[in-house]
């Protein structure tokens, strides 16, 4: 097994870009008047899953890297409720809902299983 070396290299990382993209996208579609509420605090929050998970990452620390990712797991939380809550201001489709919560629910299990392994 190689060795990680970089944060980029994580594929659980990887995969919290493509959620940042992917709320992104959908949120271009919220009510202009969203901007500073629902809009902005999923951005937020889908930008911190990644950002914890590099900043754990870059700390070198084991017991660190885990609190981080506790962090991640949070606001994937948060993520997760407002896509729910968009949903159901019908923001976005119920199909659009349910693609993003698919790749919430395998983020989740990969930082779980990353998690796990920092103990």
């Amino acid at each position: 097994m190689e060795k990680i070396n970089s944060f980029k290299q994580l594929k659980v990382w990887q995969q919290g870009i493509e959620l940042v993209k992917d709320i992104y996208k959908i949120s271009k579609a919220f009510p202009k008047e969203e901007l500073f509420g629902l809009t902005s605090q999923i951005k937020r929050a889908s930008i911190s899953v990644p950002s914890n998970i590099a900043e754990g990452f870059k700390r070198n620390n084991r017991n660190e890297f885990a609190q981080f990712l506790r962090i991640a797991l949070g606001s994937l939380g948060e993520v997760e409720t407002q896509i729910i809550i968009a949903k159901e201001l019908n923001f976005i489709t119920k199909e659009e809902s349910e693609e993003i919560l698919k790749k919430i629910d395998i983020l989740h299990k990969m930082l779980i299983a990353l998690f796990n392994k920092t103990k």
